[in-house]
């Protein structure tokens, strides 16, 4: 049993608030990624769970939620393969080296960089309200560039994931979004299947290294599969407007919880 918990104490409310928190992620995941920031944290409260064994832990959740809203959303809407496939190879290889990186590089380093890059993605988003509404790719789906981006959005995007991980998916919707041409909701077909490649690149190094909590592991990826089908189906029914409304609202939320660990910190 000591396998499967990590020695961790682990309750039945434990594992009803982990299953809620990975149902509620999924669905906020699945619509315009950033599940992480409620999963993550959840999984950090946990007594005796190491930062690295959350960040392991999380992506055993991440990845069955993303398996079950990318094939959702696949029934539907055709990605762009010319920028997908490219992009989520480069995710996968940047997702190993951002897990290795997590192991030697504290987390706080990274904190007030991701706010900051937030906050503009935020004020961007507000003030451009048809931004997102259509696809008006910047390039072609032919030209070096489209491609060469691509590789780019994934290698960047995918060491963040294996480092961290919490906004993942949203910073993935606006990439493609802004730099790309996506539509929010052709964003966020991409982002599924460029986050699930980061999750299963993230957990090549840390299966491995015994940093997976399974038990908790597999009840938060219970809880995300389900939220992740509701979530992808809400998404196509309500179209790229509703996608871009919880886009901001999640990049809201992730400033202020974001801002507020960087003052904490000060604080101390």
């Amino acid at each position: 049993m000591e396998a499967l918990t990590g020695g961790i104490d682990v309750t039945l409310m434990m594992l009803l608030l982990l299953f809620a928190a990975g149902a509620l992620a999924g669905w906020v995941d699945a619509v315009v990624g950033g599940g992480g920031l409620i999963q993550l944290p959840a999984l950090l409260l946990v007594p005796g769970m190491t930062p690295v064994q959350a960040v392991a832990t999380n992506k055993v959740g991440s990845i069955a939620g993303t398996t079950a809203s990318a094939a959702t959303y696949l029934r539907t809407v055709t990605p762009d393969r010319s920028a997908t496939i490219p992009a989520a190879a480069t995710a996968f290889l940047g997702a190993v080296l951002g897990a290795k990186l997590a192991t030697l590089v504290p987390s706080e380093m990274f904190t007030p960089i991701i706010l900051a890059a937030l906050v503009g993605v935020g004020i961007f988003t507000v003030l451009n309200p048809s931004l997102g509404t259509d696809v008006s790719l910047r390039f072609g789906e032919t030209s070096k560039r489209h491609h060469g981006l691509s590789w780019l959005i994934g290698l960047v995007i995918g060491i963040y994931d294996g480092v961290l991980g919490p906004g993942t998916g949203s910073f993935l919707v606006i990439a493609f979004v802004t730099i790309i041409g996506f539509s929010f909701l052709q964003a966020s077909v991409t982002a599924k299947v460029i986050n699930w490649a980061t999750n299963f690149g993230a957990l090549v190094y840390f299966v491995p290294a015994g940093q997976v909590v399974w038990l908790l592991g597999l009840v938060v990826a219970a809880g995300n599969v389900l939220g992740g089908i509701f979530g992808a189906r809400t998404a196509l029914k309500k179209g790229s407007g509703f996608v871009r409304v919880v886009f901001v609202v999640v990049v809201s939320a992730m400033i202020l919880k974001l801002g507020y660990d960087v003052i904490a910190g000060m604080i101390r």
